[in-house]
């Protein structure tokens, strides 16, 4: 694998997946451009040495940057309009409010459990492969996401009462 061209490719078939994989981990669309840029020039000084399907490596790489980040960024964004934003509706409030919710909540979670829960349940990757990601155990792998999953049941913005709000 250790042409460019074949990285170049690579970059342009496989970045959308992994760039909605940094998303789902951050929560913020300039944050995952820029950890899925970190994880792309970490996995171009290891291109040549990549058997097989380099998806899982850089996977791995996005993962693992992603929870070495020292730093938080200021968490709220401000996004600067030339004109006010409609006035919502109580309809789209209804509708998006439990997706926002959610949200907050995992966004609450400690980085590995966040990033065990969006491997599992948005990606859709078997424990195996999220160990493997991640660089942990398989069993670490579901005592985080049991914790998580504990949380999240424990979390009063989640309760069947902060729905009818």
């Amino acid at each position: 694998m250790a042409s460019s061209d074949t990285f170049a490719e690579f970059v342009a078939t496989r970045s959308p997946r992994l760039q909605r994989t940094a998303y789902l981990l951050t929560h913020d669309w300039a944050q995952a451009e820029d950890l899925l840029q970190m994880a792309l020039v970490r996995a171009w000084g290891a291109w040549g040495r990549i058997d097989g399907d380099p998806e899982p490596y850089v996977r791995k790489v996005l993962v693992n940057v992603y929870a070495s980040w020292w730093r938080r960024r200021w968490r709220h964004v401000e996004q600067p309009m030339s004109q006010l934003p409609e006035p919502p509706t109580v309809d789209h409030i209804s509708r998006v409010d439990r997706r926002d919710e959610v949200w907050q909540a995992l966004g609450r979670l400690p980085r590995r459990q966040r990033a065990v829960l969006v491997l599992r349940y948005f990606e859709d990757m078997t424990e195996a492969q999220i160990a493997d990601a991640m660089s942990i155990s398989v069993g670490t792998v579901k005592s985080q996401a049991k914790k998580a999953l504990e949380k999240l049941r424990l979390d009063e913005s989640l309760t069947l009462e902060a729905a009818y709000r």
